[in-house]
């Protein structure tokens, strides 16, 4: 599958570095957000990458919820069970858990649908920042805080009607925030289409922190940062 080339493997262990999960994000979801840059002192795995890995070596099931419960930081060996059952846990040497996988129901390991679904679902992720998280900021009159950005992916689920199919769309449904003092929990809701037909449905939610007041120049600002960013990415 075309993930090998996006993780490497050390006898039980799987290894990410800095190059392949910056170069998932910005080549597979179009995700420049800077956390993704192996450069950055900040950096982290994109739970994007994490998700993929989990549907090819284990399958895709009727019921899926995944939760992130730490960031990862690069080339660290983390530990994918051999032996899966309803709960999977992703975690290192110190037992520390990074993502906790729940699934039930009938469960696919059709490579090509599996492909098809990853790449449609990590390309609309990748596309919250600024599609997405920008028009709710505004509605909600409430910014995050353009020197130090905090937003975290804090999980996903999947709920499929189908498992038989070939090609996927992701289509947004709703997209809320709700606000807690500086703190907000944003929730996204998704369908996935195969030819207008309806798949399955989804769910992800982020976290967000040091909420403050709307600035629409200062979010201007961090658009025109992000847009050009990404240009310079794609110009090389």
């Amino acid at each position: 599958m075309f993930l090998n080339s996006f993780y490497s493997t050390d006898g039980a262990s799987v290894l990410i570095s800095g190059s392949q999960g910056s170069r998932f994000a910005k080549g597979i979801c179009d995700d420049f957000n800077p956390i993704h840059n192996q450069d950055d002192k900040s950096f982290c795995v994109p739970g994007d990458l994490l998700f993929s890995i989990v549907l090819q070596r284990y399958g895709l099931s009727e019921q899926m919820t995944f939760r992130f419960t730490e960031m990862l930081p690069s080339d660290l060996p983390l530990y994918f069970p051999e032996k899966a059952g309803e709960v999977i846990q992703i975690y290192d040497s110190n037992k520390t858990c990074y993502l906790e996988v729940e699934r039930q129901g009938e469960r696919s390991h059709r490579e090509n649908c599996i492909e098809s679904l990853i790449r449609s679902y990590v390309s609309f992720s990748g596309h919250n920042f600024p599609n997405i998280l920008a028009p709710l900021m505004a509605k909600n009159k409430v910014m995050i805080n353009p020197r130090r950005p905090f937003v975290i992916y804090e999980s996903m689920s999947l709920s499929m009607k189908n498992l038989n199919f070939n090609d996927v769309d992701v289509h947004l449904l709703n997209a809320t925030l709700s606000i807690k003092g500086k703190r907000g929990e944003v929730l996204l809701s998704f369908q996935l289409l195969d030819n207008r037909k309806v798949l399955g449905t989804g769910t992800k939610k982020l976290l967000v922190a040091g909420l403050r007041e709307y600035r629409k120049a200062a979010v201007d600002d961090m658009i025109a940062t992000y847009n050009a960013y990404k240009r310079s990415f794609t110009e090389l």
